[in-house]
């Protein structure tokens, strides 16, 4: 055992061994660079990069959490709605505020199969205006299961306004 480990020794001592090390060296280093080039591309492609880095870096330089302008900009959409006069555009407001709420709270974490089931998940220490949400949620449910139901300019302003204090409550803009 001895012999053959003094073998190996000097075999890569040798300065025929040196050569191919250097040549192997070379190929190790080539194809470890290309392999990594390959990770960072993939990475870079991915949406993997963005949502761990790209999203943290726009969160600390802005000091707001990442998709707030997006959920601000959706939220302007249902506010110019209230601008068109139509009572078939408030109904949409209160319905696409709603799905709004409700994705946000999906978001957060909250599990249900409904909004209904979700919102009984909350307290008046999550969120104070609960009451007002639910009875929010219920204008929602009226205008989608009655299509005599009736919707002014005034109540779907105050809806609205229910929902914007419960995004502002949750820190959603």
């Amino acid at each position: 055992m001895e012999v053959l480990n003094e073998n190996l020794i000097s075999f890569i001592i040798s300065p025929q061994f040196s050569g191919w090390l250097l040549i192997l060296k070379i190929i190790f280093l080539v194809s470890s660079l290309f392999f990594l080039g390959i990770i960072v591309f993939s990475l870079f492609r991915s949406s993997w990069i963005k949502l761990l880095l790209l999203y943290d870096i726009v969160e600390f330089l802005t000091y707001r959490q990442f998709g707030v302008k997006k959920i601000e900009k959706i939220w302007n959409k249902i506010m110019r709605r209230l601008d068109m006069g139509l009572e078939s555009e408030f109904k949409l407001a209160v319905i696409e505020a709603d799905n709004m709420f409700d994705d946000i709270l999906k978001k957060m974490g909250y599990t249900g199969e409904t909004l209904g089931e979700r919102l009984k998940k909350l307290t008046s220490a999550t969120l104070p205006n609960i009451e007002q949400i639910k009875e929010s949620h219920q204008v929602r449910n009226n205008i989608i299961h009655d299509p005599d139901y009736r919707l002014s300019l005034d109540e779907t302003r105050k809806v609205l306004a229910v929902y914007e204090q419960a995004f502002r409550e949750l820190e959603a803009f």
